[in-house]
Formats: structure tokens, C-alpha cells, sequence
């Protein structure tokens, strides 16, 4: 029988996340790291709540497959220690703060972005993007939140992508380095190039240096916008999460660009979310396009056919899709440079 219990579950969607968020930002799972468990008047003294939400969050949590019982109390699920212990390698929470802090009010006006095709995180009459906010401790935040999304999404494509007879990769507008850092720990004969603003270079200098590639990844200030040409010397050109946050005219030319910068028979990846060639989903793709209304002047995902055509356009050949399951990507579309 057809019944409106999925869109109560649409309705509700607000609910799971606010309530992961608030543990979050309460280090909740950091407290519990290595096993320790929690009782509900143990939580009421080391996160200062009443015992009504100190009882209501716990039981939450559990529900959503983030905490499990433990005799009296609760201790983290094994999600959890994993990827929600502040310090941990892995650690997700920068994402959750992200979105909590940056995009969870804006999306409350998603009515006026649909009306106005604005974005509502930034004002593009101040800024030149939504990269170059004045607050650094934001920045900050975005970086890392992008590292521990992006850092699973690297191995996924490196287990889908076979890059053993390439020797130096330039990841345009690379972010913290998480995919230099993940293909290059993968690929022994590869080394690697971060291509990014200034002062995202540095945050990718520190997380190289902590994962002891200093010797095999640099980061070369640079903007991939603005600069007449992307730097040489490279047989594979990644465009990891970038291609969303720009319109169609935009991404040619960077696809023009990366023709240009490769040599015969260099290597472009676009790694994304990649929508269904009908645009009805998948929905992870889909939403992601409705962030990008939300956050971006232009920006849409697009299907792996429209970046099969503006390959094509730039003079690529031997175009194929390469399907995974990642957080921040569904798959890779790949061209040659003849």
C-alpha cells in the first residue's frame, strides 16, 4: 500500500543530521575513544546538560548506528572510533562542522537561490569565490572537512584507475592534498603536484609533511582560473571535485588548458559526482547540484556524457567512465592526449 512514509522521511532528514552535528560539536565521540563508555548521568556532568537531553542524545545517537550499548552506558560504534575521534587520521568531524557551520542556514533559503540563481554562503559582488572568504578559521574548517571526505575517495580511485605507468600527477586545485597523498602512498613511481591558492598550499604542505611524502609532493601556489596556463611537466592532470563548481564555458577552457599542459598520451581524470545521463539521479549527484545553487555562481554536477562531449571538444580520445562507490565521487570519466 502507497503510503507517505517516505516523505516523512524527507521531512524529517533535518532531524539525524542536526543531532549528529550537536555531538559533534559537543566532542562527544572524541570522549569515548578507545572503548570507554558513557552512562546518561556520566554524559550529564562532562557535557553540562540536564538529564532529559543528555538521555534524549544518547538514545539518538544509538539509533543512528553512531553509538551502541555498553552495559549501563554507551561507547562509540566502530563508525564512530573510526572516523568521529578528534586527532584520528581519518577524523569526518570537519565535515559535519562544515555544513553545520557554513551551509545548514543557508540551505533554510534555497526557495531565494531558486528564484535569484545566487549563491547564499558568499557574496560574489565582495569576493572573487567562495575559496577566498576573509575568515581563515573557516577556510580552515573547509579544508579539512574536503581532506577526510577526499582521502577515501583517492583510494577508491586508485583501486579503479590503474596509474602504474605514469610518472607525475598535477592535482588541479588539490585542496589539502588528499589525493596526491593517497595515489602516491599507492603508486610507488608516482610523485605528485598540488596546484592551488597560496593559503590553501600551505594547509597541503603541513598534511604532506605529516604523511612523510615531503619528497615526492610539493605545492606549487598557482590559480587555475586566472593563470594563462597550468603547469607542464605532468602525465596526468586530476580535476577531483572541481569541475561542479564551475559552469560549461568555465570547464571547457580548464579542459582546453589541460590539454595543452599534457603531453602525447598524458592522462586527464575527472573524478565527481556524476549524474545519470536522464538527470534523474542518482540522488547523492543530484543534491550535490542543488548545493552547488546554494554555494556557488554557476556550478551544477553534470553527467559523465556531458564531460565525455567537452573532452571530445578539447581533443582528448579513448574517453571511458570508471564507476565506484566513494563519498565524494560515484565514478571518473578519462581522456588521452594524442
Amino acid at each position: 500500500m502507497l503510503t507517505p512514509t517516505p516523505l516523512m522521511d524527507l521531512v524529517t532528514g533535518f532531524w539525524s543530521f542536526k543531532t549528529f552535528a550537536a555531538a559533534v560539536e559537543l566532542d562527544l565521540f572524541s570522549r569515548l575513544a578507545d572503548g570507554r563508555a558513557l552512562t546518561v548521568a556520566e554524559a550529564e556532568q562532562e557535557l553540562g546538560l540536564p538529564e532529559r537531553p543528555a538521555d534524549l542524545l544518547l538514545t539518538a545517537c544509538a539509533s543512528l548506528g553512531l553509538l551502541e550499548r555498553a552495559g549501563d552506558g554507551y561507547r562509540n560504534s566502530a563508525l564512530a572510533e573510526e572516523f568521529l575521534v578528534r586527532g584520528r587520521p581519518y577524523y569526518f568531524g570537519g565535515q559535519v562542522s562544515y555544513c553545520d557551520q557554513r551551509t545548514y542556514l543557508p540551505w533554510h533559503r534555497v526557495g531565494e537561490a531558486l528564484r535569484t540563481d545566487r549563491p547564499l554562503t558568499w557574496d560574489p559582488a565582495t569576493q572573487e569565490s567562495m575559496f577566498t572568504t576573509a575568515d581563515p578559521q573557516l577556510l580552515a574548517t573547509f579544508w579539512e572537512a574536503m581532506y577526510s571526505t577526499s582521502i577515501f575517495t583517492a583510494r577508491a580511485l586508485a583501486g579503479a584507475v590503474d596509474l602504474g605507468a605514469h610518472r607525475r600527477l598535477l592535482d588541479v586545485g588539490g585542496g589539502s592534498g588528499a589525493y596526491p597523498i593517497e595515489l602516491c602512498r599507492l603508486n610507488p613511481g608516482l610523485t605528485a603536484t598540488v596546484l592551488d591558492l597560496p593559503h590553501v598550499c600551505e594547509i597541503a604542505a603541513g598534511k604532506i609533511e605529516l604523511a612523510g611524502l615531503g619528497d615526492r609532493i610539493t605545492a606549487t601556489p598557482g590559480n587555475f582560473l586566472t593563470d594563462a596556463a597550468l603547469p607542464g611537466g605532468h602525465d596526468v592532470l586530476l580535476f577531483s571535485m572541481i569541475l561542479h563548481d564551475w559552469d560549461e564555458p568555465t570547464n571547457r577552457e580548464l579542459l582546453a588548458k589541460a590539454y595543452a599542459a599534457l603531453p602525447a598520451g598524458g592522462l586527464v581524470i575527472i573524478s565527481e559526482l556524476l549524474l545519470d545521463a536522464d538527470r534523474t539521479g542518482p540522488a547523492p549527484a543530484a543534491l550535490m547540484g542543488m548545493n552547488m545553487l546554494v554555494e556557488t555562481v554557476g556550478g551544477r554536477n553534470y553527467s559523465d556524457a556531458e564531460y565525455a562531449g567537452w573532452l571530445t571538444g578539447a581533443g582528448f580520445t579513448q574517453i571511458r567512465t570508471v564507476r565506484f562507490d566513494a563519498p565524494g565521487a560515484n565514478g571518473v570519466v578519462l581522456g588521452i592526449k594524442q
